[in-house]
Parts: C-alpha cells; structure tokens; sequence
C-alpha cells in the first residue's frame, strides 16, 4: 500500500521491549518508549473510573502484569491503543486530560528537579525542550518564539497511532501542571490547541486550562506570552539543577539516538510550522547540506525519504481525528495547492486524502 514511505514503528505488543532497572533507579526510555510513571498514572484513573482493567488490557494486546508496577518504559503505541479503547468503553472522551493532570513538577523524578531549579521560566522551558526525552521517548517537544508569543508544542513521533489524540491533550495538561509548578497555582496560558475534533462536553478542558481551547488544530500547543520566558524561578538552588543535569545527561547518553531518529524528532516538530528544509535541518545541526545526505545514507534513508514520512503521518492523524478542510491540512503542510497533497497522499497511500478520511474516521462518539 506504501510505495515511497516507511514508517518507523515501535510497537512493543507485548509490553517487553527497553531493559528494567534491576536496582529501581530512574531510567531513560528507549526511542518509542514512554516512563513508567504515565501507566500508574492511567491505572489510578482508569480505577476511579470503575473501569474492567483485566479487560482492557486484553482488548489492548498489552503485557497482563502492566498495572503491577513494574519499572520498565512501555511502547508509546501501545498504551496510545490502551487509552483510546478506555475512552471509548468508559465513555470518558477527556480521559488524555484526567491522566495528564496527574502529573506535577514534583512526580517528574530527575528532569522535574532540574526545571524547578532553573534560573527562568524561559532556562526551564529550553531545558524541558532538550531533555523531555528522558521520561518520553515517543514524541518530541519544541518551544518555538513569534513576536511576543510563545508557541510549546508536543508533537508524536507516530501521530496517526490510536490514541495520539489522547496522548497529546496528557501531554499539554501536563505542561500545563509544570508551569503552574513554576509560575504558581494561578498560571494559565493565553490559549490551547488541539488537532482533535471537540469532544460533546467541553466543560473539563476549559476548567482545567482556564483559557480559550481550539479544537481542529495543526498541533498541540499552549501559548502565552513571551514575556514569561524572563520571569524568574523563586528559591532556584542552581547546584541541584546542575547536579541533575549531570545525571539526565549519562541517563541519555545510555540511550543514544542515530542520525535518523535525532531528524524524525525534529521533523515531527517542523513539519507543521513549514520548515522542512534539508538546508534548514542542516544548519541546526551545523553540518553541510552533502555531509546530512552522506550521513543519512549510511544509516539507510535520506532526508525527503524522513520528511515525506513526517508529513505522511501529520497527514494521517490530521484526517483522522479533526474536521479541518483538505484545503487547511493541505497549507500546514506546506504545500503550494491542495491538488499537490492530494497527489503526494496518493503516492504515499495508494488512496486519496478523502478516501482515507473516510474509511478510517473514528464514528463520532462523544462528538
């Protein structure tokens, strides 16, 4: 069915994938794997919620010991499949954002005592943008500044996986929860995207972002004003931010990325904000334009081979979980006319953007 793409996939059904610490210290997931702490928080509420686990996790394909406590990272996609069917069976279409409030700065082990004691706002955001991979390794996130407004994004590395929808508003309430951590109790953003179609009750969302919630959206994003960056982190104890640091670092460096899986990050970021560029990636990774081709290629792919595969993706989850227009999805991805998406989504596919929405747009539960 795909001729020119091949999306990377880490799917992990049976839960067994990245190694277990055997003395129970904090460790860094694998490409395509999420903490631990993202399954206990699932289970507490998938608890409150009367929910049949056992179930679940059977309707799932997951590992029948998930919810014993185990230590080990768990495959991003699986637990995107365990959430979107939770939703549905438990009727809970804002389950993402009940999992995500959970989280606080204080749960986030190593990283959430960096950010705390970050000198700024603005050094807490650039450190949670570089090192956000040492609790999820399955989506990436990009802080990007325009004018005097802020734009943090999370962005999945296999956005059209069940449940990315799901995963993305955790993510963006969880944010949500850091920077109250930091700012304090009363911060909230000057507003909230969503690329999912508005749920029927829109009452949560508004009540824990108390701010405006766009629902349709290219990305997941919160933004505020950019003015915040300056504002600094009261009782900041700059030795354990570095003492952290130093440990988040030789966590990472025990889990080194390729070439390719350092470009499939930042892609999944850039795809939406029209940046897809081989000269652009080249200068951030202050490399030339021949030696990125050179590197690639050793490691099996090129750079248009990654890009359309980013833009395949985005393309897929855009169609699937939002009411935007082949017009709208067709701009943010930054192609000239709709008729030039349509053609590309056809040489990806097999298909075109409509057919594809058709057969596989979710029923319109809870919508």
């Amino acid at each position: 069915m795909l001729s020119s793409v091949e999306p990377h996939t880490n799917d992990g059904s049976d839960g067994a994938a990245a190694d277990e610490s055997s003395d129970g210290a904090e460790k860094a997931p694998s490409v395509g794997f999420i903490h631990p702490d993202v399954v206990r928080a699932i289970h507490t509420v998938l608890v409150e919620l009367g929910a049949d686990l056992d179930g679940l996790i059977a309707e799932a394909r997951l590992e029948p010991r998930l919810f014993d406590g185990s230590s080990k990272p768990v495959p991003y996609t699986a637990i995107g499949r365990l959430i979107d069917l939770a939703a549905d069976r438990t009727r809970c279409h804002h389950l993402g954002l009940l999992v995500g409030k959970r989280t606080t700065l204080a749960s986030l082990g190593l990283l959430g005592v960096m950010l705390r004691h970050c000198a700024s706002v603005g050094d807490a955001l650039q450190a949670l943008e570089a090192h956000a991979c040492v609790r999820d390794r399955g989506a990436v996130v990009g802080l990007c500044v325009h004018d005097d407004i802020i734009v943090l994004s999370y962005a999945p590395h296999e956005p059209e996986a069940a449940g990315a929808a799901l995963h993305l508003e955790r993510a963006l309430a969880t944010v949500t929860n850091i920077l109250r951590g930091l700012c304090g109790p009363d911060w909230a953003p000057l507003e909230v995207l969503l690329p999912r179609s508005a749920p029927r009750d829109t009452v949560p969302y508004i009540g824990f972002f108390r701010a405006p919630v766009r629902f349709d959206q290219e990305a997941a994003a919160l933004v505020f004003p950019a003015a915040l960056l300056e504002q600094p982190i009261a009782g900041a104890d700059p030795a354990l931010r570095q003492g952290a640091e130093d440990q988040i670092r030789e966590l990472e460096g025990a889990q080194p990325s390729t070439l390719k899986d350092k470009l499939r990050e930042y892609l999944q970021t850039a795809v939406t904000r029209q940046r897809c560029k081989a000269e652009r990636v080249a200068r951030q990774k202050l490399v030339t334009r021949r030696t990125l081709s050179r590197r690639l290629k050793a490691e099996g792919t090129s750079f248009k081979r990654l890009a359309n595969e980013a833009q395949f993706r985005v393309a897929k989850q855009l169609l699937a979980d939002t009411g935007m227009s082949l017009a709208q999805i067709s701009d943010c991805l930054d192609f000239s006319e709709p008729a030039g998406f349509t053609h590309a989504f056809r040489r990806w596919s097999g298909t075109t953007p409509s057919a594809w929405r058709r057969a596989n747009r979710p029923e319109t539960k809870g919508h």
